[in-house]
């Protein structure tokens, strides 16, 4: 398998997986507008080639909630990420300790904050969603800064569950899911083996307490639909605040007006983030969002951005639009049902040479110096 771009990465994860997998991951809400958007939009942002500026010396190095890291990009939290590889997390989490970026840990993933933090030498980032279980929330944010987590990424965008009509289509809800996830599994042995087999207990970590020590994906799907919180408002995360010491990131802002209350609230930073495409279709593309929001609070807080991230190039361009680090979702996952851990390494120094590419040939040598200024055109 030859590397030469994410989109390798995920013709080798759509070859290697049963469809389940690669739908719940690759697809989006509804017609999945949103999720082409976010692509399209950040492919038509033009840069402005710049020549003879002496770039022999770039520095991609950035601190971000007072840490240094060696590039502007984190891993971003996906569900069930340990079922693209064995023991997904924790060889994703290795990665990118070996590239010195952070890793965020969602709270439905396989391996649990636990496994992960033993298994990196790294600090992780933990994500948590709005639940209706306070009490399990309490818990969970005392396990992982037990475990050493250094940053909470507090997701608001999934009040209830998007309309993701692939994963019934794929077998990953639906009638008669398990018996459909079954036949795809056999079709594809590399994986059946792998992470069928070795890459047990596929238990959801985190929620086990809660689902039971031999829970499945039908007890996810439903405890999904049963325990997210459509009730919740900005004064409800003041005791999240409170309770969390360390860096709070709040995860799924796309107005401005939102991305303020975050500020009000006490909060670290924002994700421009429409959870790649995957809950409300028809929304902003986090390009077009993101400027807005970065001139709106970024004097206040940190403005990080997700969706539609599939190279360096891009991490450049979202940089150029106003966000201070970039976190990769889809295109993470692909790497690691391509090739494990080694895949997430590849594709982490893939970014990094992109990057340095388009830092070269827009004349800039520090993240410093990523602005609008080397946009061809810009329009808010």
């Amino acid at each position: 398998m030859i590397v030469s771009s994410t989109t390798d990465f995920r013709e080798a994860a759509r070859r290697k997986l049963p469809r389940f997998l690669f739908d719940y991951i690759d697809g989006g809400a509804y017609a999945e507008r949103t999720l082409q958007r976010n692509v399209s939009d950040l492919a038509d942002i033009a840069l402005r080639q710049r020549v003879l500026k002496d770039v022999s010396a770039a520095d991609l190095s950035t601190t971000l909630f007072g840490v240094k890291q060696a590039l502007p990009v984190a891993l971003a939290p996906v569900g069930l990420t340990g079922m693209y590889a064995r023991r997904g997390e924790c060889q994703a989490a290795r990665a990118a300790a070996k590239k010195n970026v952070p890793f965020c840990l969602s709270t439905v993933s396989v391996c649990d904050v636990d496994e992960v933090s033993k298994a990196s030498s790294a600090p992780i980032w933990f994500q948590l969603y709005v639940l209706r279980d306070r009490a399990f929330m309490r818990d969970l944010l005392a396990r992982a800064s037990a475990a050493g987590a250094t940053a909470l990424v507090f997701t608001v965008d999934m009040p209830v569950p998007g309309a993701r009509y692939r994963d019934a289509h794929s077998g990953m809800s639906g009638p008669n899911a398990a018996a459909r996830r079954l036949v795809q599994a056999a079709f594809k042995p590399s994986w059946a083996w792998d992470v069928g087999v070795m890459g047990r207990p596929h238990t959801l970590g985190n929620v086990a307490p809660v689902l039971g020590a031999n829970s499945g994906l039908e007890d996810f799907m439903g405890w999904l639909g049963a325990n997210f919180d459509p009730s919740i408002q900005w004064k409800d995360l003041e005791w999240i605040r409170e309770l969390w010491k360390g860096p709070l990131i709040i995860k799924g802002v796309l107005d401005p007006e939102d991305a303020k209350a975050a500020a009000d609230i006490g909060a670290d930073g924002v994700i421009v983030s429409n959870h790649g495409g995957r809950q409300l279709d028809g929304v902003l593309s986090s390009a077009r969002a993101l400027p807005a929001i970065a001139d709106a609070v970024g004097d206040r807080l940190t403005v990080l951005a997700d969706s539609g991230v599939r190279s360096g190039l891009d991490v450049v361009r979202m940089l150029a639009l106003g966000a201070k680090g970039v976190l990769l979702g889809r295109a993470f996952v692909y790497a690691l049902a391509a090739r494990g851990e080694l895949g997430v390494t590849q594709l982490l120094d893939l970014i990094e040479k992109e990057m340095r590419v388009a830092m070269a040939l827009t004349g800039v040598r520090d993240l410093a110096s990523i602005d609008r200024s080397i946009l061809a055109e810009f329009k808010s």
